[in-house]
This record gives C-alpha cells, sequence and structure tokens, in this order.
C-alpha cells in the first residue's frame, strides 16, 4: 500500500504561514494520507488563543484534515487546565505518553496513543513531550521518562498495529536515541529542535523526518507498506512560501479574532499616565516593569531588558488585551543571586546599541530585540558613554557581593547578556511577566515611581 504522510512540527501561532500550507494540504492529500502535527502549534503569543482558551488552534488543524497532534512545550506554558480544555474540546486526538498531572495521574482527557487505520493499515501513532525542568511544576505538569513511557505504548499495544510513529517533541539527539533503542518503531516525524531536513535519514531501520519551524515548510513522506515493513519511496520538505494563503483558514483567523478582542476588551482599570517605551533609552514602561519585579519578588535590585515588551501603555482602561500584545513572553518572573561584577559587567554591555537591537531569539522570547537594561532600587552614574559608578539601595556595588535580583528567566539564562546567568538560589514565580502587568499597573504609587531616572550624568548626580 502507497502512504503519504504530510507534517508539520513548531509552527508557533504563525497562522498567516499555516493558511499557505493547508493550500498545499489540499493539493497532496488523498485517502491514503495521514496528517499530522508535532507539537509547538499552538503559541499563546496571539489573542486569538488567550479569548478562545486554545480553541482557535485547534479549529485550524481540524479544518485542515488533521489525523493527530502531539503536545509541546507551548502547549504546556498555558497551563494544566488550558492544555484539559483544549484535548476535550476537539475531536482531535491531542496525544502525549509522558505527560502527567501534578499528582502523577494521568489527564484523562489527552490520550497516550491512538490507531488510526488508513484504507485497512493500522497505524499506531504516540506522542511524546518534552521535559520543562523546574517549569513542569509551575505549568501544573508531571513529565516522566519519555523511553519508557514509549515502549509501554508499544507493548500495550502490540498485535493491534501493523506500523508505529512517534510524534516526538524531544528534539533531535533524543529522537536518534529512541529509533538506536527502540526496534518497533517505524517512523518518527521530529520537533522542538526547529531542524530544517531536506530529506529523511535513517537510524537502525526508523525513518527520522523533521520540517523545520514557523510553518515555513511542510513535510512530506512517500512510502511503501507491505507486510508491516516500511519502504520509503521520496521526502522532502516543501517550501510553501509562494503558496496562496487558503480563504477558509484565514476565516477562521478572523472570525477567532474578533471573539478574543470581544472576550479580551474588557477593561479592568484605569492607568493614570501615558508609560511611554524605547528599545535602547531609559523609559518609565520598562522602569515601571523593574519596579513591580523587584517588590512582588522582595529582591535588592530588580533588573530587566526593555525587549521584554513590545511597548508601552497609554493613559486609560487597561485590558487583557494590552496586556497580551505588550507581553506575550511565556516568562517567569525570577529571583536570584549574582555577584556584583556581573551586574556591572552587563550594564556595561547593555550600553552598545548593537546589543540592545539585537535579535532577542531565546527560549520563551516573543519580542524581537534584547533591549536596554533597566534597574530598580539603584543608580547608575555616567561618565560620558561610560558607567563610573554604580549605587545599589544607595550602597556603592560591591564587585564582590553577592546580590539578591528580581528578573525573567530569560535574563537569568544569560539569554542576551550572558554575565546574568545564574544557578544560585534561583526561584521561578508560577505567574508570567502580564500578571505583574496586571497587578502592579492599578497601583498608583509603581506609575508615579516609574518616571524616576536610574542612568543619571555625573554632573546630575
Amino acid at each position: 500500500m502507497r502512504l503519504t504522510i504530510l507534517h508539520t512540527n513548531d509552527v508557533h501561532s504563525n497562522f498567516e504561514n499555516f493558511a499557505k500550507i493547508v493550500t498545499m494540504i489540499k493539493e497532496r492529500r488523498d485517502d491514503n494520507t495521514l496528517i499530522l502535527d508535532d507539537g509547538d502549534f499552538a503559541d499563546f503569543k496571539r489573542i486569538e488563543l488567550h479569548g478562545t482558551r486554545g480553541k482557535a488552534a485547534l479549529e485550524l488543524l481540524e479544518y485542515a484534515g488533521y489525523d493527530a497532534y502531539t503536545i509541546g512545550n507551548n502547549e504546556l506554558f498555558c497551563g494544566v487546565d488550558i492544555t484539559r480544555y483544549m484535548a476535550s474540546a476537539t475531536k482531535l486526538p491531542m496525544i502525549s505518553s509522558n505527560l502527567y498531572g501534578l499528582d502523577q495521574q494521568a489527564l484523562e482527557e489527552v490520550k497516550k496513543s491512538v490507531i488510526i487505520n488508513k484504507q485497512g493499515l493500522r497505524i499506531l501513532i504516540i506522542g511524546a513531550s518534552p521535559d520543562l525542568g523546574p517549569f513542569n511544576k509551575l505549568s501544573g505538569f508531571t513529565i516522566t521518562d519519555y523511553m519508557t513511557a514509549i515502549a509501554q505504548e508499544l507493548n500495550s499495544n502490540r498485535g493491534q498495529y501493523d506500523i508505529s510513529i512517534l510524534l516526538s517533541h524531544l528534539g533531535m539527539e533524543k529522537d536518534q536515541k529512541i529509533a538506536e533503542q527502540l526496534d518497533d518503531i517505524d517512523i518518527i516525524i521530529g520537533g522542538h529542535a526547529h531542524i530544517l531536513m531536506q530529506e529523511p535519514i535513517t537510524v537502525n531501520n526508523t525513518l527520522i523526518f523533521t520540517a523545520g519551524c514557523y510553518g515555513q515548510h511542510l513535510g512530506y513522506l512517500s512510502l511503501e507498506v507491505e507486510d508491516q515493513k516500511v519502504t520509503i519511496i521520496s521526502g522532502e520538505t516543501i517550501d510553501i512560501s509562494q503558496c496562496v494563503p487558503d480563504e477558509g483558514t484565514l476565516q477562521i483567523l478572523k472570525e477567532n479574532k474578533e471573539k478574543a478582542i470581544e472576550v479580551l476588551s474588557e477593561p479592568l482599570y484605569e492607568l493614570s499616565k501615558d508609560l511611554w517605551h524605547d528599545v535602547v533609552e531609559e523609559n518609565p514602561m520598562t522602569n515601571f516593569l523593574a519596579d513591580a519585579l523587584r517588590d512582588v519578588l522582595g529582591c535588592e535590585l530588580g533588573l530587566i531588558n526593555s525587549g521584554i515588551l513590545n511597548g508601552g501603555v497609554r493613559k486609560g482602561p487597561i485590558t487583557w488585551k494590552k496586556l497580551i500584545e505588550i507581553a506575550p513572553s511565556p516568562l517567569n518572573p525570577t529571583r536570584y543571586e549574582l555577584q556584583g561584577s556581573a551586574i556591572l559587567e552587563a550594564l556595561e554591555s547593555s550600553l552598545d546599541p548593537d546589543i540592545c537591537y539585537a535579535d532577542g531569539k531565546g527560549p520563551g522570547f516573543r519580542g524581537k530585540y534584547v533591549g536596554r537594561l533597566h534597574v530598580s532600587n539603584a543608580a547608575i552614574v555616567m561618565e560620558g558613554r561610560k558607567i563610573s559608578k554604580v549605587y545599589i539601595n544607595g550602597e556603592k556595588l560591591n564587585p564582590d557581593r553577592w546580590y539578591t535580583v528580581a528578573s525573567s528567566d530569560y535574563l537569568q539564562r544569560g539569554t542576551a547578556y550572558p554575565s546574568l546567568r545564574s544557578d544560585k538560589n534561583v526561584t521561578y514565580s508560577k505567574d508570567y511577566i502580564r500578571d505583574t502587568l496586571r497587578d502592579y499597573l492599578a497601583k498608583e504609587d509603581f506609575v508615579e515611581g516609574a518616571f524616576h531616572q536610574r542612568w543619571q550624568s555625573s554632573h546630575l548626580w
């Protein structure tokens, strides 16, 4: 039997690209076609997902005719309640063999695997989700050992399927390890590492293929299956940039955006002042966030980059829609300890416009630029374009002393500013940055304090 597999991974809610993918799917599919997504399809940087609790993403996949969808890390960032809602609100199987609740009980809405019949061919599809380390618990999940979980699904379904496919959102290194150690997997559709392969590879008789990221390519496999043996005929990743967007997909997006705007535009409270924002200049919007983080985490120093925010807020009503738009990144307020010398090194780097305007790409980041560092409970004295002194809580910075710092997990990992990386006494908040904004923008004293200048010329000091 001839079997075609069309697959996507790491679309990250680039739905305008996905509309082009749907056009290609409609051209390529037939009754012998299996359509799969390998996770990180639903990235909650978009209001369509926040306003529909993720259902907008499922409607797109259902409309395109997908057969199964595995749960990636971005589907976990939205929290266990939303993930469970999404899995219960669709007929499309959302699968993960190693995903459990905090009580280590199975999530009844999520399938560990599914068997799909295509023209009499029984295809076992197993999902696997990535381990997020300390963020598992914050999001309400337990992630178990992927190798054990996959082997259990193979064994429990033995005799009920003809071929097996693993939808692995684990990364290429783990995919190859799985292929080497588990003999019964015929095909691994991979993701998480954002690798664009030109053709599949074979490891221990297992085909491995992945199709890049951001909805820029559609994975295509043409296979011959006979006597439970899979033979590849051809495989490629199809560039969809020249495709015409599918009108039905665009209409679903439009309708869900309208729903989301209505849901998310309810005023929370009124803001008394404009808080403007800039990438390279000190600005009240980022000062405000630094102050709020220091207060909520109880630290000596607040330290945050302006690029974590996409803009400022105007005087008047504050809505969830606006907070999501300016702070779409699923980044957590983070408390940790840093040595004074590391703080000074980062502040000096922050004076370089090339660093501020660098691509901010990194784990969880949904902005554009890195941005300048902003501080709370600190003063930075400048001699021309150089730092002459730094004061924290009114005392001169000691390069050998360790300070408690309120920041984000983005900076704590050393992204963009390597000296800020620290594993000393790190604590992550369950909330996201936008939750801190929501709670503190209603506090007039913090709004007023945001206009206090922290970077000052020596002649004004």
